[in-house]
């Protein structure tokens, strides 16, 4: 059961390491069968969908979105509007350029350049690893709003969960579901605050395009936190598990990536709306403890307080094995022995030890959901230059289709960008652990 968060319910055979699932269920499947296996695929479909709005919606996003809005008040709006941007030219291309080749991300960087998807993998596994200990971290704030236990007992108890729920059988449809619900619970959510709120929107639409203040490494971290890292390639593997690969299916994956995007990107929006309502009234948010909690409950009381902790420890449950699943669906490329079972107890593994280093640290969760998104922001650049190498010299890897110049364009413009934000941003990043 190796596919656990990106499994489709009833495929009619498990796709091999690197190759993506049946699109269409058997010649002579009869026809109940059939009805299941379009359910399964369309649900699996909006799982992907899902699966990246609670990755890239998850519990680093809110907290960095509340310590970034009380730190530069409405100027954040334009981090949120350029993470946006650049989530639009990531995903457009790497999602693309996976689902024509049918080919997971590391496979096909070796493919084009020997050697670079060790390379890419090492990255992402570690990136990964980074990213869900701050997950775990998470996962221990939701527990803390919700029932007032102490974050490190919450991590444990939500590992726990975590590997409970991912050695359950058919897992895979479990969790799709769960991060279906967990979006829309999230969407609700985060509406009804804004709302409550009150905040300054006249004001937060001009500091959109014309902000005050610009911080590189704000945008770095959000921009690690919403696309960084294994995020960018969550959903495309989780299209391939669909069977969403070929040519044939380039208007549904470019449907997919802007659909996605544009709903977590009002997601975004949205909330960043609801936090700065509460910091324009003056309210500080303690950036050091939960300040997420602390926004939502000045704005609903003590239902908001309740509210933000359930929500926030699911986006953070679903994160934990989103992230350990896309990254231990990197390692294949170094051993084919890594699938089924053993893939199984090597993500168990993954979860197992990004809680004893959460454990072990000491770091605040708060200080630690924020920094995981700086260290995924300055991984993204180095993927991203890989996947434009492949765009513009390698394109006879993608399906034999004319690949877009001006999708290129874009992706290497976001490129640069990446690189440009990274560099200037290390070590501001890396001086949040010593804060």
């Amino acid at each position: 059961m190796s596919d656990t968060s990106h499994e489709s319910a009833a495929p009619p055979a498990e796709a091999p390491p690197g190759e993506a699932a049946p699109a269409e269920a058997p010649s002579g499947t009869p026809p109940g069968r059939v009805r299941r296996f379009a359910s399964a695929r369309s649900r699996s479909l909006l799982g992907a969908l899902f699966l990246m709005a609670t990755s890239a919606i998850g519990p680093g996003f809110i907290t960095q979105t509340a310590t970034f809005t009380q730190q530069l008040g409405a100027a954040f709006a334009f981090g949120i509007l350029v993470s946006i941007l650049l989530d639009l030219a990531v995903q457009m291309n790497v999602w693309r350029m996976i689902t024509l080749t049918g080919k997971r991300a590391s496979v096909l960087a070796n493919e084009a350049l020997p050697g670079s998807g060790y390379v890419l993998a090492v990255l992402i596994v570690l990136g990964g690893l980074v990213f869900n200990i701050g997950n775990t971290a998470g996962a221990g704030l939701g527990l803390n709003a919700l029932f007032g236990v102490d974050p490190r007992l919450g991590g444990a108890i939500s590992a726990v969960i975590a590997i409970a729920i991912f050695l359950a059988k058919r897992a895979g449809a479990v969790v799709d579901r769960v991060v279906i619900v967990a979006g829309v619970v999230m969407i609700l959510l985060t509406v009804i605050v804004a709302i409550l709120s009150g905040p300054p929107v006249g004001e937060a639409l001009k500091q959109t395009v014309l902000p005050d203040t610009i911080d590189f490494a704000t945008i770095t971290t959000i921009v690690g936190g919403t696309v960084g890292g294994y995020i960018t390639y969550a959903g495309a593997h989780k299209l391939l598990d669909s069977g969403t690969a070929g040519p044939e299916h380039v208007r549904e994956v470019n449907r997919a990536a802007v659909s996605g995007i544009l709903v977590t990107g009002l997601m975004r929006y949205v909330l960043f709306l609801a936090i700065l309502g509460v910091v324009a009234s003056g309210v500080v948010l303690d950036v050091a403890g939960n300040p997420g909690a602390d926004a939502f409950s000045a704005a609903a009381g003590e239902a908001g307080l309740r509210i933000f902790g359930a929500v926030f420890w699911i986006a953070a449950i679903t994160s934990v094995i989103g992230a350990a699943y896309t990254s231990v669906s990197f390692l294949p490329v170094f051993s084919a022995r890594i699938t089924g079972r053993a893939a199984d107890l090597w993500t168990v593994g993954f979860i197992v030890v990004s809680l004893a280093v959460y454990l072990a640290i000491g770091t605040a969760p708060a200080t630690l959901l924020v920094f995981v998104g700086g260290v995924n922001g300055l991984i993204l650049p180095i993927g991203l230059t890989l996947f434009m190498y492949i765009g513009w010299f390698r394109s006879s890897l993608l399906g034999g289709v004319r690949y877009p110049r001006w999708l290129l364009v874009v992706g290497t413009l976001a490129a640069v960008v990446t690189w440009y934000m990274a560099v200037n941003a290390v070590g501001p990043i890396f001086d949040l652990l010593a804060a």
